[in-house]
């Protein structure tokens, strides 16, 4: 796998976790959990929680075929 890829998907890991530490920050401040601002923040936390898992999930597969190729070297 292209170096350049994995780095790429480490600083996106990064960014989703920047994402995922603001929304949390938002969802703090409203008291009202039944407003639809909410709700929707709540969609976006799911959503970006799950592109976490997914990411972390590809990088480590990417990372460890890297790892395979330079020990069959």
């Amino acid at each position: 796998m292209s170096k350049q890829l994995i780095e790429y998907m480490k600083l996106h890991l990064i960014s989703l976790e920047q994402d995922s530490a603001y929304i949390e920050k938002q969802m703090e401040e409203y008291e009202n959990y039944e407003d639809d601002e909410y709700r929707e923040l709540e969609i976006e936390d799911i959503s970006t929680n799950g592109q976490i898992i997914a990411i972390r999930h590809i990088l480590d597969v990417a990372l460890e075929r890297e790892q395979n190729a330079r020990a069959s070297v």
